[in-house]
């Protein structure tokens, strides 16, 4: 009941506005990941003078064996070495791929250029959906929760990830 488990995996691409950018940070999300990205759009904020519903980014979800598939390669684009600051208290991971070259079976486009995403590693435990479901949702216990050490242990296990 306590093992770790990888729930999904999410590729986002951050360009700042419409236009060739984010259709080229799009494409690559298409490509790394097999499925469609769907386009993040901007919320209200008056502090930063930014319209609602721009095109901001692109993003993609990706669950299942495919996520672990996935995330091995993109694991092998930064030489599966991971910062200790990737780790965050809920167990989740976060690191960037600098440019999509550098994973295994993806080649350089010139008409795309080089550019980078950001990918999210969400984990856990089985008993997590109580916290999820619509009736009656609880909470998770301190002794459930997945700390930094136990995401830590599980991505060297798994992945054979070095922490830097």
């Amino acid at each position: 009941m306590q093992t770790i488990r990888l729930s999904k995996v999410t590729l986002n691409f951050g360009a700042g506005e419409a236009g060739t950018k984010l259709e080229n940070g799009k494409k690559i999300l298409d490509r790394v990941s097999g499925k469609a990205a769907v386009i993040t759009k901007t919320h209200k904020r008056t502090t930063f003078g930014v319209a609602k519903h721009r095109p901001i980014g692109a993003m993609v979800t990706i669950r299942g064996k495919k996520a672990t598939t996935i995330l091995a390669t993109l694991l092998e684009a930064v030489e599966k070495k991971l910062k200790a600051g990737s780790f965050d208290t809920q167990g989740n991971i976060s690191f960037g791929i600098h440019e999509y070259i550098n994973i295994p079976g993806i080649k350089y486009d010139p008409e795309i250029g080089i550019v980078g995403f950001e990918v999210a590693v969400t984990l856990e435990r089985p008993g997590y959906r109580v916290s999820r479901r619509r009736i009656r949702p609880g909470k998770i216990g301190k002794q459930h929760r997945i700390t930094p050490a136990a995401a830590q242990e599980y991505m060297k296990q798994t992945f054979g990830v070095t922490i830097v």
